[in-house]
């Protein structure tokens, strides 16, 4: 029986346990922290549960296709569909509802903004060809060799994808109002991105919400990574947590296992889950070439988790609350470095779909502050005023009484996020930027080494839980293959 060490259990690394596992590999996770799950995790205070990193459940099909591949018994995870997807909140006083259905949106759009409902329309009914390409193309299939990536078909889909042009511009080829180009880009926040830095073939991203809804896991998040952990303990698969692995073990171009605690540990492969600039220091130096210091981080958040003793009937799931100029304050944020005097920032209140989400009555919410990925800012005297002015600002255009009625909450900013492991102080592994994206992002199997794998939100195709799944599962297959091949 061959066997495979997997260094890191965020979701990256579960997935490709359950993977492996099913397919007969004795499988060992190696996780640093006191639990699995990476940023899928609970914040918790005593009656108090919130999601402390992704809330938002984009391409369910994927995920759930994924478990089932991966053998996770049927009913495991009970997905809660939102509708409506969400609310924006302009500055100006003007609100979208993002809605399920082409022509409900389109209606919806017509309403607030005259003129530009059959700009939605055309952007659905084009990307509805395009999507389906642009899956099969990029996202479910790796790129070892650059000619792979830039094939005749593959230059000619980019091109109808407009990623020559940043996301922004792409959707501001359907829409003239600059609130609703903010309303179909600021997606690009979800990864950690500019709209104006993220390359258009990221329209996926807008499309998705539409065509396959927004979801949330029924208890959060958080359930998923402990769901995933206890049908691999049912497996017998070995997780040690608080055991971080030191170094790999390589020679003559293979990966031949892990030292820990001074130990060397052979094994037949190792699968690397975790912010991918961290994986070169576990390598040999001078033995490889590698990208050491030449990664750009994702943006950085300012996280509030709150508790409040009332609820907000009219309220949703999810919120976005923008300033005059999303693209303006985004500037500020990743050219200049600067905290804006008025942020955006998104509000996640899952007690309006999931009644045992709070204690009855209460309420847990979540605000993300998107803030530069600067761990070395100081955060001791930045956090707490910025999270009174997103709060009042919040209480002030929909949640009336929310500063009164706070009984907990606590931050979490870049300093912590980097004191955790995630590279730069960015919350999304590496920038989804052009030159970190596609061909140009670390492959499933990153080096010419044979024996060693990667996978998580740094990796291909990138950033978004389901999104990691499917890396996951690329790797795993590169590892299957290779393995086959030599065994």
């Amino acid at each position: 029986m061959s066997r495979v060490a997997i260094v890191g259990g965020g979701i990256g690394g579960l997935t490709s346990a359950l993977l492996l596992s099913r397919q007969g590999y004795e499988v060992v996770v190696y996780e640093r922290g006191p639990q699995v799950g990476g940023r899928v995790a609970f914040e918790e205070s005593g009656p108090y549960r919130i999601d402390q990193g992704p809330t938002i459940v984009l391409l369910p099909e994927m995920l759930l296709g994924i478990m089932e591949e991966a053998g996770l018994p049927e009913g495991s995870l009970e997905l809660l569909r939102c509708d409506p997807l969400y609310r924006i909140y302009f500055q100006s006083g003007r609100t979208l509802t993002k809605v399920n259905g082409t022509e409900a949106q389109a209606a919806e759009i017509e309403r607030e903004f005259p003129g530009e409902g059959r700009g939605f329309t055309r952007f659905m009914q084009e990307m509805s060809e395009l999507y389906p390409q642009g899956k099969a193309s990029f996202l479910e299939r790796g790129f070892a060799r650059r000619r792979d990536f830039f094939s005749p078909g593959n230059l000619a889909l980019m091109a109808r994808l407009r990623a020559y042009r940043s996301l922004r511009a792409a959707v501001g080829q359907y829409f003239r109002s600059e609130e609703l180009k903010d309303a179909f880009s600021l997606q690009s926040l979800y990864i950690g991105g500019a709209p104006f830095r993220t390359p258009g073939i990221y329209t996926m991203l807008p499309y998705a919400e539409h065509a396959f809804g927004i979801w949330m896991l029924k208890g959060g998040y958080g359930r998923l990574p402990q769901i995933m952990a206890e049908e691999l303990e049912r497996r017998g698969v070995k997780i040690h947590t608080h055991t971080e692995v030191e170094s790999l073990l390589v020679s003559s171009r293979r990966c031949r296992g892990v030292a820990v605690r001074g130990e060397e540990i052979n094994y037949d492969a190792v699968l690397y889950n975790g912010d991918f600039p961290h994986l070169e220091q576990l390598l040999p130096k001078g033995q490889f070439k590698t990208r050491q210091g030449k990664f750009i981080p994702s943006s950085g958040c300012l996280l509030i988790y709150a508790a409040a003793a009332k609820r907000w009937p009219e309220a949703m799931v999810h919120q976005f609350f923008l300033p005059d100029s999303l693209d303006d304050n985004l500037h500020e944020l990743f050219d200049q470095g600067k905290i804006s005097d008025h942020p955006s920032y998104y509000l996640f209140n899952p007690a309006a779909l999931d009644d045992s989400a709070a204690p009855p009555g209460q309420s847990t919410l979540y605000f993300l502050v998107p803030v530069p990925a600067a761990p070395e800012m100081d955060w001791e005297n930045i956090a707490e005023p910025l999270a009174d002015r997103v709060l009042a600002n919040a209480e002030k255009r929909g949640f009336p009484g929310l500063t009164a009625s706070i009984v907990w909450r606590k931050l979490r900013t870049p300093a912590d996020s980097q004191a955790e492991g995630l590279f730069g102080g960015g919350s999304f592994g590496i920038a989804p930027v052009l030159g970190q994206s596609g061909v140009f992002r670390p492959q499933p199997k990153p080096y010419p080494i044979q024996g060693l794998y990667a996978a998580g939100a740094s990796v291909h195709p990138g950033g978004g839980v389901p999104i990691v799944m499917q890396g996951a599962r690329l790797a795993v297959q590169e590892l299957m293959k290779e393995m086959s091949g030599y065994a």
